[in-house]
């Protein structure tokens, strides 16, 4: 039987490692994290040591929540990832949105995995029954601006179960929501080894063997052989591996950042509705409520109990311009991408005055991030086989590494669609 190895367990992983089951082969699926847990604190134990403002830095949050890792660039923009079993999509909201314009710009076509998605991966709008009147006003404000807001797609198993706890960043208590690695629960064929790094692909000949592995500090490296390896790392962890066995990556990364502009109302209880419960698609960015909660404890400006803020999360999509070698991650923002935000910050403004609040009184969260790609973009000339010329011919990767270019959107269900098609050419290369 062959044997594959895929490296990570997101959106991607998961999705690979199921479709190479189903094609018969025997795939072992490698975890850098373990097993996830929700976030476990009592958050009003915490609320003393952030009004001493004893949250100063954000790679802080891993001492609490380990699952969850920072990383900033050199001009201090924070980058979010999960460390776990399912990979970020433990620490995402869920959102179940098709963006894939950008790659049918390059000739790819994904109707087909997109309609298998539909009825493999839950997805529902049903969650507007819980939403509040604040969240409600916010719909009908962005309505009366033309806007254009649609209700999210989330990924839940069960929209009954959610709690509005406001919580879907810090993992799901509850178990309504959705993540990545519950595709390949239940698969025969597919084992999960968590807590195991991969540093490098072992190639031979101009074939991949495998993969380096080490089990944690100190611990001896071995090698992973295999007949098929797939890289599903993420945006940063997939570059890193290559760089290491070789195959450099383009300075082409992306990450779709975030900021949020706040301001206070009292009772506005947005911490316990739904993150993005709809958003409001625009040229280059979105629109939609959010509390920050990494602004709430690492943000001077967010002092203020969390039950009285309001929050418009702007997600931009960036230039494709940066690099992460494993310890520095550089990721400037140029000109055009201040622009846009600029533009964002405005529309924002507009929404919080048409609900009775004046701009002169907001405040912006921490600029951050969390959907880095890009770094192995698919061109025309990948259209078909979706494999680069500079990988082994036995190599693949199957996330957000191959996206053109940054969608500015929630990307979990184009990746996975992504990697349903890769897996199944990897399968029959």
């Amino acid at each position: 039987m062959t044997k594959a190895i895929v490296v990570g367990s997101g959106a991607g992983g998961c999705m690979a490692a199921k479709e190479l089951a189903a094609c018969g082969m025997d795939v072992t699926v490698l975890e850098t994290g373990r097993a996830f847990r929700p976030f476990k604190w009592n958050l009003d134990k915490l609320e003393p040591a952030r009004q001493a403002g004893l949250f100063f830095d954000e790679r802080m949050i891993s001492l609490l929540f380990p699952e969850m890792r920072i990383e900033k660039a050199q001009d201090g923009l924070v980058h979010v990832t999960g460390r776990a079993v399912g990979g970020t999509t433990t620490l995402a909201t869920g959102n179940a949105l098709r963006y894939d314009r950008y790659l049918a710009g390059v000739g790819i076509n994904l109707d087909a995995e997109f309609a298998e998605l539909e009825h493999e991966v839950p997805q529902t709008t049903e969650h507007r029954a819980g939403w509040s009147e604040l969240t409600e006003r916010l719909f009908s404000a962005f309505e009366d601006l033309g806007l254009e807001p649609q209700i999210t797609p989330k990924f839940m198993n069960d929209a009954s179960r959610c709690v509005q706890c406001g919580m879907c960043v810090l993992g799901c208590k509850f178990g309504a929501k959705w993540t990545a690695d519950e595709l390949i629960s239940d698969v025969e064929g597919v084992t999960m080894v968590a807590g195991a790094t991969v540093e490098k692909v072992a190639i031979e000949n101009g074939r991949a063997t495998g993969v380096v592995v080490s089990r944690g500090a100190g611990a001896r490296r071995k090698l992973a052989q295999a007949d098929l390896v797939v890289l599903a790392a993420g945006g940063l962890g997939t570059p890193v591996i290559l760089e290491a066995s070789g195959i450099p990556a383009s300075p082409t990364l992306f990450v779709d950042p975030v900021l949020c502009v706040a301001a206070h109302m009292e009772g506005a209880g947005l911490e316990h509705q739904l993150p993005m419960p709809f958003v409001s698609e625009q040229p280059d960015y979105i629109l939609s409520p959010y509390f920050d909660w990494l602004s709430f404890y690492f943000n001077k400006g967010w002092r203020m109990p969390h039950g009285d803020i309001i929050s418009i999360m702007i997600k931009m999509a960036d230039a494709s311009v940066g690099s992460y070698d494993g310890k520095h991650l550089d990721k400037p923002l140029l000109d055009s991408d201040w622009e846009t935000i600029a533009r964002a910050v405005d529309k924002s403004y507009e929404v919080l005055e048409a609900i009775g609040v004046p701009r002169e009184e907001t405040f912006f969260g921490t600029l951050n991030a969390g959907h880095p790609g890009g770094c192995f973009p698919l061109t025309e000339a990948e259209a078909e086989t979706l494999h680069h010329e500079v990988l082994p011919p036995n190599l693949y990767l199957a996330d957000a590494s191959l996206l053109p270019r940054s969608m500015g959107n929630p990307p979990m269900l184009t990746i996975m669609a992504l990697a349903k098609r890769v897996a199944r050419l990897a399968a029959n290369a």
